[in-house]
């Protein structure tokens, strides 16, 4: 991944605005989550003023993302969407004291510098974006079986569970219980 280093602070008070695109690929954090590497995630990072006086870094975050699908463990299409605003903090203890004077969940207080990487900025946002256990709505394909294809989908593996013998009726056999 090629690295975006931006003075926080400055890009901050100067109100700088930068937008681009970055291949999954250069992600590699983010590629390991995905079933393919492919597409891409545009991002707009733009640099202000918080309402109590603070620095503060707005990122935008958009693109899809194809995750495994962890009912049916096949890929499934996820759009990333994700709007943050960060204040910005000199250090660990001025983040404590910056947190506990803000009342507003949304917005998150990190640890500024002069060599600011904006592409782990970005690929964390995107991973905090996308869920721990992806799942489709409906799976596709979740019922191969013609004859239980109108079935709902509960209905149909328990169908296919009752046809399979039980791994314990050996167990029955051996202890004499028939």
């Amino acid at each position: 991944m090629q690295a975006f280093v931006i003075d926080a602070f400055s890009f901050s008070q100067l109100k700088e605005r930068r937008d681009g695109s970055t291949l999954i690929s250069d992600f590699p954090r983010l590629s390991a989550e995905c079933a393919s590497t492919e597409g891409e995630l545009t991002w707009s990072l733009e640099g202000g003023v918080s309402k109590l006086g603070y620095p503060l870094l707005r990122l935008t975050v958009e693109g899809k993302v194809q995750l495994i699908c962890q009912r049916c463990l096949t890929s499934l299409d996820f759009e990333v969407d994700s709007v943050s605003e960060l204040i910005l903090a000199k250090n660990e203890e001025h983040a404590d004291e910056i947190e506990a004077l803000i009342e507003d969940d949304e917005i998150d207080v990190v640890v500024g510098s002069k060599a600011f990487d904006v592409m782990d900025l970005i690929e964390d946002e995107a991973l905090l974006a996308i869920p721990q256990s992806p799942k489709h709505t409906v799976c596709p394909d979740a019922v191969t079986d013609s004859s239980v294809s109108t079935v709902s989908p509960v209905a149909a593996i328990e169908a296919k569970a009752s046809k399979k013998p039980s791994p314990f009726a050996v167990l029955k056999k051996v202890n004499g219980r028939t």
